[in-house]
């Protein structure tokens, strides 16, 4: 059987990247952890195709804007959703992220990232 990744999260903040993949985890979602758009990109590159990306705005190496440009021009990358997590204040941002299925603005409850992941990727309860 083929391990597949529900959600894709892209933030270089070690803490917050490694308790999403922590809570989603918890829920039953399979997770993948990147640290910036470049290393996000060379897994997607590889086959990956997640149900959705939470992508951080502003990281070093690649950062946001950048890797959603990149994955635009990615016919096979294009259409997996992204959800953006900035910090508040950052929403002005918006449009550096064409077609961003929403943001979530930092720091965020765990119902609202629970809520906004079950809408892009309703969760399957294994048998």
């Amino acid at each position: 059987m083929v391990k597949r990744t529900d959600i894709l999260v892209i933030d270089d903040d070690r803490g917050i990247r490694e308790t999403l993949g922590d809570v989603l985890s918890d829920e039953g979602y399979q997770v993948r952890l990147a640290q910036n758009g470049a290393e996000a990109l060379e897994f997607l590159r590889q086959g990956q195709s997640p149900s959705l990306i939470l992508l951080d705005l502003s990281m070093p190496v690649m950062d946001g804007p950048a890797f959603r440009a990149a994955q635009l021009e990615d016919r096979a990358l294009a259409q997996i959703p992204v959800v953006v997590l900035t910090a508040a204040g950052m929403v002005e941002d918006a449009p550096l992220m064409p077609g961003a299925a929403g943001f979530l603005r930092k720091p965020f409850g765990l119902d609202q990232l629970l809520e906004t992941v079950q809408t892009w990727c309703p969760q399957k309860q294994a048998s």
